[in-house]
């Protein structure tokens, strides 16, 4: 049983920074990809970001809407995988979701990820 466990939410100030971590309770695959995702109140659940493997190949895709803010990075030696979020809008505001795609190199889409985090609370205040 997959288990991802993120935290790192909060309250900020526009402007301000956070970063986000979600860490796994096993290794990756040799192809998977992670990612994270966000929902906003009566909103459906958009992409943020992705980090992709494949066979040592790595790939990163950010939404417009964050690009150039925000970074995705992973730790492998701690199975942890982290956003950190810069020049934050309250836009931004939103439950974020860390998500896996294991055995396969998941997009934009959240249907092809197989396991979800709990979610932790991102708010911007203007």
């Amino acid at each position: 049983q997959v288990q991802l466990v993120e935290s790192g939410g909060g309250e900020v100030q526009a402007g301000g920074s956070l970063s986000l971590s979600c860490t796994s309770s096993v290794r990756a695959n040799v192809v998977y990809s992670m990612a994270w995702f966000r929902q906003a109140p009566g909103k459906e659940r958009d992409f943020v970001a992705r980090l992709g493997t494949s066979y040592g190949t790595t790939s990163i895709d950010y939404a417009d809407s964050v690009k150039g803010r925000f970074t995705i990075s992973r730790d492998n030696a701690k199975n942890t995988l982290y956003l950190q979020m810069n020049g934050l809008k309250p836009a931004d505001t939103a439950v974020y979701y860390c998500a896996l795609a294991s055995g396969n190199l998941g997009q934009r889409d959240r249907l092809e990820y197989n396991y979800w985090g709990q979610g932790t609370q991102v708010t911007v205040s203007s």
